[in-house]
């Protein structure tokens, strides 16, 4: 099981990036998908996520700033931030949860930086 994070970068306050998250070696449909943020010095905390039909969670933090979508036929999971700030810099990590069991996969991680 393989997830390649990707889309981080360097944007300034305000700014938008969306980050992919592409799955391989699951049955991406008995996954529900999330997405995990750490910050330096930080412990990880949840951000968001959406189940296998759409239906999507958010952390507070990211109501009405950051989406979850995923294309099940791409097998890729998707967060799209808007209205970056300074406390948005962290690396993001993208999670695979498993329907009815603990089992769930990390992927390695992309960095946003925001800069004010």
């Amino acid at each position: 099981v393989q997830l390649q994070a990707s889309g981080g970068g360097l944007v300034q306050a305000g700014g938008s990036l969306r980050l992919s998250c592409a799955a391989s070696g699951v049955d991406f449909g008995t996954f529900a998908m999330g997405w995990y943020r750490q910050a330096p010095g930080k412990e990880r905390e949840f951000v968001g996520r959406i189940s296998r039909i759409g239906s999507t969670y958010y952390a507070d933090f990211a109501k009405g700033r950051f989406t979850i979508s995923r294309d099940n036929a791409e097998i890729t999971v998707y967060l799209q931030m808007k209205n970056l700030q300074p406390e948005d810099t962290a690396v993001y990590y993208c999670n695979a949860q498993k329907y009815g069991t603990t089992v769930n996969y990390w992927g390695q991680g992309t960095l946003v930086t925001v800069s004010s």
